[in-house]
């Protein structure tokens, strides 16, 4: 790195924890994103600011007024623009140095390729047809998954991780039989800053998996209650049974 990056990730390096060789990993890493949206904001920031050196975001909704609430990465300006093009525009006045690609369209045909060359996928979307897709790409390449969720006053963020024989997939969780639905914000209201902790802690993991320390929430799930302040922590067991995971056989599902 030359004096510029230096000076720029110096905070990082002098953890003992990540180090120029930790920061050298995160500016040689390559991270999907999917969603720009409340969680995929802060995410994003942030990764960006940690010099994660390669983004590409995908979302092919655009900025909405009522995204402004929440949805950090975009200004009152970009109302109407694609939100990838918009978010691009906003990482890359944060940190030059990085690299960002913008998708702004769904992931059908070239979903396997962008998590193929992925070094961690974060899932920021907010629908279980997504989920399940991206779910089943990274268990198909062996790619972890960071995957966080929002709701009401109510968030929670775990690791699908299948280069850990022990890690559940997110599919040991939920069926995906489509008898799962979820509640949209916009119909059920979010609390502004609760998408700020969850995607902050989504990048911390995301980092920790990339530079290689501490222990990721494979195999845990931590759910957070903002009205009580309360983080509790849920245990994951590997589902035998699970028809991606656990017998080999991996299911196609919806488009991200």
């Amino acid at each position: 790195m030359n004096e510029r990056l230096l000076q720029r990730y110096s905070r990082h390096m002098r953890l003992a924890q990540i180090g120029e060789r930790g920061q050298e990993r995160l500016n040689a890493a390559r991270v999907l994103v999917v969603g720009l949206g409340g969680l995929g904001s802060p995410v994003a920031m942030y990764l960006a600011a940690s010099g994660v050196g390669h983004l590409v975001l995908s979302d092919y909704d655009a900025v909405e007024l009522s995204n402004l609430q929440r949805q950090i990465v975009h200004g009152n300006a970009d109302v109407g623009r694609t939100k990838v093009e918009s978010a691009r525009d906003t990482l890359l006045a944060l940190n030059p140095e990085i690299e960002v690609t913008p998708l702004p369209w769904a992931l059908d045909d070239d979903l396997d390729a962008e998590i193929a060359a992925a070094t961690v996928v974060v899932d920021a979307t907010d629908n279980f047809e997504s989920r399940f897709a991206l779910n089943a790409a990274c268990q198909r390449h062996a790619t972890p998954l960071v995957s966080g969720a929002a709701i009401r006053m109510e968030g929670q963020i775990a690791v699908f991780d299948p280069r850990d024989p022990d890690s559940p997939c997110y599919r040991c969780l939920y069926t995906d039989d489509g008898r799962v639905e979820g509640e949209p914000c916009a119909l059920v209201g979010v609390l502004a800053p609760l998408l700020g902790i969850v995607g902050s802690v989504q990048a911390a993991e995301t980092i920790k998996l990339i530079a290689g320390f501490g222990t990721s929430l494979a195999g845990r799930l931590i759910a957070f209650d903002a009205a009580d302040m309360e983080w509790r922590e849920l245990r994951l067991p590997k589902d035998p049974a699970c028809p991606v995971c656990g017998t080999g056989e991996v299911l196609s599902s919806g488009r991200p």
